[in-house]
């Protein structure tokens, strides 16, 4: 498990801003950049609900089913147990914190990240290979996350 405070997590820059370890409830607060267009897989957190704060940028949520338009300043609950994901719109790239209790997402993020080499986003990768996604599904089931999706690209 990566320890640093920066890291890059697939396409986008987190910055662990409030470790699970820092509180006794386990919060956890990471500051994400991502590029536009990124989107992760459809998805369902079983074990903790997450609260999305768009600080910068346009983004498409799609939440159990239905489409929601988010932009800076909105606050969006996706409580668990819900199949949600989104993709940024916004040419410059979306920029927002992401809230958890109970430590397992900031645990995947740090077990499927590697440390930033400089603080800003990553090189863009191409297509995950099938050994990356079956990869991914794996580490996100172990960390209470089931993938049920494609992105929404």
């Amino acid at each position: 498990m990566v320890n640093s405070k920066h890291l890059w997590f697939l396409n986008t820059y987190v910055t662990i801003r409030v470790s699970e370890t820092d509180s006794p409830d386990g919060i956890s607060i990471l500051e994400h950049r991502a590029p536009h267009k990124d989107s992760p897989p459809l998805h369902i957190h079983r074990n903790e609900d997450e609260i999305f704060h768009i600080l910068d940028g346009e983004f498409r949520f799609m939440v159990d089913g239905q489409e929601k338009r988010q932009q800076a300043g909105d606050i969006l609950l996706i409580p668990k147990g819900t199949p949600h994901s989104y993709c940024v719109e916004s040419e410059q790239g979306g920029h927002w914190l992401t809230i958890t209790a109970h430590s397992d997402f900031e645990h995947f993020v740090r077990v499927m990240a590697r440390p930033a080499e400089r603080h800003e986003l990553p090189e863009p990768a191409g297509a995950p290979s099938p050994e990356a996604i079956e990869a991914l599904n794996t580490t996100a089931a172990e960390y209470g996350i089931d993938i049920v999706g494609p992105p929404l690209h």
